[in-house]
């Protein structure tokens, strides 16, 4: 579904700042696959990120997505097949208008856009059922401002509204780090429901070591700009934080500096 073949990006090409975020990184994603992507400050993750979703040019290797090559379309010609969801809970969504109106945004993406703008009885109904799966309450109050929700809330309204088309690839960047634990941990639960209702294949960048591993069905871990670890199936599900670790430590020659994902 997500085919990555050697690609490179430098920022600041031929200058002093030159620095090389991706280096001949190759991955790919089966139909269904949630993979989880780990790495220290500067590993690329965020960078690989951007790079599937059109916001940076690659300058060298192939972006493919469902069999079609879209290593060099713009970002908003990829956000037809792509779904998307930020660290920080304002993006994603219109603070000024209602939490249907949002929905029916983002129902219609891709869309055409004539006069009668209307959200109809079908699309409200609908909207209404998609919201009371999360459980938050938000069914009964779909006219609110989304402005006036709460960063919980507000990503898990922006998650859903990601998903109600069934991107052919979920891009979700360190989704649940701005938010307190409790309700990172039920953001999280509402995104594996999600993905596996909806057989999304997936791409979640996170810090925290322990999410990376009790969440998907591959790890991937990164490293200055390459792809160090990708550990899946039964082998995933027996990983410890300190098996992970170990593991860095001996594919990189160096010990994980990052308290962040460590203390997490």
């Amino acid at each position: 579904m997500l085919l990555v073949n050697g690609i490179y990006k430098v920022f600041n090409a031929g200058t002093v700042n030159e620095k090389t975020a991706l280096q001949d990184v190759s991955v790919e994603l089966k139909e269904g696959d949630f993979v989880t992507l780990i790495g220290g400050n500067g590993a690329g993750k965020s960078t690989l990120l951007n790079c599937v979703a059109g916001v940076y040019g690659v300058d060298r290797g192939s972006i493919l997505i469902d069999n079609n090559d879209v290593t060099r379309l713009p970002e908003h010609k990829r956000a037809a097949v792509l779904g998307r969801v930020f660290q920080d809970p304002m993006m994603g969504t219109a603070a000024n208008m209602g939490i249907e109106e949002n929905l029916a945004l983002a129902y219609r993406r891709g869309q055409r856009r004539g006069l009668k703008w209307g959200i109809s009885r079908k699309e409200r109904e609908l909207f209404r059922q998609q919201l009371k799966r999360l459980e938050l309450g938000l069914e009964d109050r779909m006219t609110v401002k989304v402005g006036l929700l709460s960063g919980g809330q507000r990503q898990a309204l922006t998650l859903l509204m990601a998903t109600l088309k069934k991107p052919k690839v979920l891009l979700l960047d360190e989704h649940t780090a701005a938010l307190d634990p409790k309700t990172a941990n039920r953001v999280l639960e509402i995104t594996e429901q999600l993905v596996k209702e909806n057989n999304l294949t997936t791409l979640m960048v996170t810090h925290n070591m322990r999410d990376a591993i009790r969440h998907g069905n591959r790890l991937i871990m990164m490293h200055e700009g390459r792809i160090i670890l990708d550990i899946n199936g039964q082998e995933k599900k027996k990983l410890t934080v300190e098996d992970l670790l170990e593991r860095f430590g001996r594919v990189s020659g160096e010990e994980f500096a990052n308290d962040r994902a460590l203390l997490s």
